[in-house]
């Protein structure tokens, strides 16, 4: 019995531990086995000779791990023959790589900086895609000045664009200090090349000079003609006592083009200037040594508080001038910054409109207009955009009041994006919908139960009482103002649908609140739910909705407004936008809007007869 015992407790045991190990993991150990075979004779059937040592090695290993090696162990060529194959190749970086081919790992942290790059170098040239993406992450985490342009020339040399940027943009950040440390004279002419092309390059041009003179001597065996290198120094940024005493007297420069430089400096209004480079971060701020020098109650604008603002304080001002000039609102930017993208908050605390225009300069004495509002109307948040160039000073000039003859600015911002907008003759061309309160949009006539909206995206909660927009036929209008001028191509707008009528309309847009221009009539037509227009672009700043009839009463009723149209199969056909890239409506898809908005209206049909409606829609 207790044998039988023994025996059943033994099987239990053992079904027990076969029901809990569906898997055999031993990755860790077989690794570690793989890994006693690394530069060792047993079995070995190659034989590696670098810098005259001679490593012994395993074919099957290195072909399996390598389709370089296969090719060069097995593919037919001489040293498939071979027992032994020289490699002209550094021997600490190919120890290190055998590592890895037999065990899968290596310890980045504790390599030096010489044997990163070349085990980098190999990497690349073995097809070890995995191994030079991970060295190359690494290498982003440890740049600093005594290692960034021996990375740097490693990233180009093989092509890691990612690295190189980064790189670069560690440089940018760093300028002078990289020119003055003893590595610079070290970068490729390549590199060296590309460096000093990037206007983002910031440091002072005879900064910029003396290292690259430096760099021209020490290098002057390999690279006898130094005309490349000095050619991309920008001599005209320099002062003309820079010129005279700096540049004349190294004598690296012939007379002629000393001349060119200088009579360039004196007469050219557009100068190649350098600028820091900081993305994505608002460079007018105290942060970065920024400053309102001009306008009356300045410490505002540059505070950050885009919140706490009224009548009486909050904003920087100025008065508008009859005659146009007028100095405005000058902001200096802490020092010379390549910016493509200005945001302005215009004190919207009530309906007003403003119109002005933006300007730039490196000096305030040469000023250019980037921004030209003068002949629209323009509220709240302002998103700008232009071609990236150096700013040190940003000047804003009010022309226009609705109410009175001042010009208010609660806050200013500017930075360098990626993430632009085209501009169109000094327009913004926008793909995005900027009918939203988020872009300054607002309903200046129509009756709803909710300020605006008509605009805040909500495409599902509406009924017989609220969530939309509407106007008496025959005597009112629906009419939004855009935060600013547009260019707008198409407009999208959801017809109050929970029950089978239909509406006609038309619809207007104006550039300035006089001129007005039919994009759509549908008069003559009875139109349910969502509708679709595309016209030829037109910029607007005005769309006026105008409701003729409705099948149900004497009331004009609209849920949703947008422009340009977000419907995603106009944005593919009209645009040949790839699926892929088509973001659809926010915040709900159209298929489900579709789907929802018909389900509501067979549950709204079936209760219609016991509901007691008091609302405007019957």
């Amino acid at each position: 019995m207790s044998s039988q015992s023994s025996g059943m407790a033994g099987s239990k045991h053992t079904v027990s531990t076969v029901t809990r190990t569906h898997e055999i993991e031993l990755t860790a150990r077989f690794s570690e086995q793989m890994a006693q075979l690394c530069m060792s004779p047993d079995y070995s059937d190659v034989t590696f000779i670098v810098e005259q040592q001679r490593i012994p090695a395993h074919r099957v290993i290195l072909a399996a791990r390598s389709e370089y090696f296969r090719a060069l162990l097995y593919g037919g060529l001489q040293e498939t023959k071979q027992n032994e194959i020289t490699l002209n190749i550094p021997l600490m970086a190919f120890r290190c790589l055998l590592k890895y081919i037999y065990s899968g790992s290596m310890s980045l942290m504790q390599m030096k900086e010489e044997h990163l790059l070349d085990t980098l170098g190999l990497a690349n040239q073995y097809g070890f895609a995995d191994l030079e993406m991970a060295i190359s992450d690494y290498l982003r985490q440890v740049l600093s000045l005594g290692n960034v342009c021996a990375i740097l020339d490693a990233a180009r040399l093989f092509a890691l664009d990612g690295l190189t940027s980064v790189c670069h943009s560690f440089m940018d950040r760093n300028a002078t200090d990289i020119l003055q440390h003893e590595s610079f004279r070290h970068l490729s002419l390549d590199s060296l090349c590309s460096l000093l092309q990037r206007d983002s390059f910031f440091a002072r041009e005879v900064e910029i000079f003396q290292a690259v003179y430096d760099w021209c001597r020490f290098n002057s065996d390999t690279v006898p003609n130094v005309d490349i290198v000095v050619g991309k120094v920008r001599f005209e940024l320099m002062s003309l006592e820079e010129l005279l005493t700096v540049v004349r007297p190294s004598g690296i420069l012939d007379p002629d083009r000393l001349l060119d430089a200088i009579g360039e400096k004196i007469s050219s209004k557009q100068l190649p200037y350098r600028g820091a480079l900081w993305p994505e971060e608002n460079v007018a701020t105290p942060k970065f040594n920024s400053r309102t020098i001009h306008g009356e109650l300045r410490s505002a604008l540059l505070d950050g508080d885009t919140v706490s603002y009224d009548m009486e304080k909050g904003y920087t001002r100025h008065s508008i001038s009859e005659t146009g000039d007028c100095t405005g609102i000058i902001v200096e930017l802490g020092k010379l910054f390549i910016i493509n993208h200005i945001r302005v908050l215009l004190w919207d605390r009530d309906t007003r409109s403003y119109s002005y225009y933006v300007e730039v300069s490196v000096n305030q004495r040469n000023w250019e207009r980037i921004v030209d509002h003068t002949k629209y109307y323009c509220r709240s948040w302002q998103y700008l955009y232009f071609p990236a160039q150096a700013v040190r000073f940003i000047r804003l000039v009010g022309t226009h009041n609705t109410v009175n003859k001042v010009f208010h600015v609660v806050a200013l911002e500017a930075l360098f994006t990626e993430a632009t907008t085209p501009v169109v003759d000094g327009i913004l061309r926008p793909t995005y919908n900027v009918a939203t309160v988020e872009r300054s949009a607002n309903v200046v006539e129509g009756v709803s139960r909710t300020r605006n909206v008509l605009l805040n995206g909500d495409v599902k909660n509406y009924d017989w009482d609220s969530g939309y927009t509407c106007h008496q036929i025959g005597t009112g209008v629906i009419l939004i103002q855009l935060g600013q001028p547009y260019w707008i191509d198409s407009l999208r707008l959801l017809l109050w649908d929970c029950d089978n009528r239909s509406y006609s309309f038309y619809i207007e847009v104006s550039a300035n609140m006089k001129d007005w221009e039919v994009v759509v009539d549908k008069q003559a037509e009875h139109l349910k739910s969502w509708q679709h227009f595309a016209f030829h672009p037109k910029v607007v700043v005005y769309i006026r909705i105008v409701g003729t009839h409705n099948t149900a009463n004497e009331m004009f009723h609209c849920v949703h407004f947008e422009c340009p149209s977000q419907d995603p199969d106009f944005l593919r056909r009209e645009r040949a936008i790839p699926p892929s890239d088509v973001q659809p409506p926010k915040p709900h898809d159209v298929v489900q809007e579709e789907e929802e908005v018909e389900e509501r209206y067979e549950e709204e049909v079936e209760e219609e007869a016991s509901a007691q409606q008091d609302g405007a829609i019957d």
